[in-house]
């Protein structure tokens, strides 16, 4: 899995990074399914965070959640990106 993450208009701060690498351990089972995870930072009015998702077969899902705190952001982001991707196993796991 190619993990990039990448802020926009402001420096996101060891300790977000490491906060936000702490919640992205919640899909590493699903590490071998994902090509690309692509997360984007964005500071405006608050924060919003998006996520790329590349799957193996093709599929490409993106999720995006905004908040004025960065760590809530983050979390909302993390949630809705794990419950896509369990969606996106289960349907594979249909097919077969």
């Amino acid at each position: 899995m190619n993990l990039e993450i990448k802020a926009l208009q402001f420096s996101l701060h060891d300790d977000a990074k490491e906060y936000l690498n702490k919640k992205i351990e919640r899909i590493r089972n699903a590490e071998n399914m994902i090509v690309d995870l692509i997360i984007t930072i964005k500071k405006e009015k608050d924060f919003i965070a998006e996520t790329s998702v590349n799957f193996r077969w093709g599929i490409s899902i993106r999720v995006s959640e905004n908040d004025f705190e960065l760590t809530r952001a983050i979390d909302k982001m993390i949630d809705k990106l794990e419950a896509k991707i369990t969606k996106e196993k289960e349907k594979i796991k249909e097919k077969r």
